[in-house]
């Protein structure tokens, strides 16, 4: 298992935990001293207290939950947020509100997910052209409605 080094920077806040035994993220949470509204397609920018220390070749990704997208159109407005391994500062939360209803954060609410993933450093060699494909460049709804 990987370790990361974690540092609490709220005496109230909640480190992220796996609410079950194979869940691929962590559940993140609301580090408030006092609850936010987030108004009808508005965003907020929500503190989760605490800063890790990734090691040199992961990221953080920070993912919506999907009880709050579906139940009160809540998502975040960077999806997915990186965290790179060299940032030292709190780890924080872009939440926007699709919906018409004002939507309340208070301390301790799970605001999102992270994952921890491995990245591949890349240099890109340039070239005259690039290879051939069946798809080629089609984009963007492209590809069709294939159906297994």
């Amino acid at each position: 298992m990987l370790k990361v080094k974690i540092v609490r920077l709220n005496k109230q806040a909640f480190l992220p935990v796996y609410a079950t035994a194979h869940a691929a993220g962590m559940d993140v949470s609301a580090c408030l001293e006092e609850p936010v509204v987030v108004e009808p397609f508005s965003t907020a920018l929500i503190p989760a207290g605490f800063a890790i220390e990734l090691p040199i070749g992961y990221e953080m990704q920070l993912r919506p939950r999907s009880g709050l997208a579906l139940r009160s159109m809540i998502t975040l407005a960077n999806s997915p947020a990186t965290i790179d391994a060299d940032y030292r500062g709190e780890v924080k939360v872009i939440l926007i509100n699709h919906g018409p209803q004002p939507f309340t954060v208070n301390n301790g609410d799970r605001i999102a997910q992270m994952v921890v993933a491995r990245v591949e450093e890349v240099s890109f060699e340039e070239v005259s052209e690039l290879g051939e494909t069946v798809r080629g460049d089609g984009g963007f709804g492209h590809t069709g409605t294939v159906r297994s």
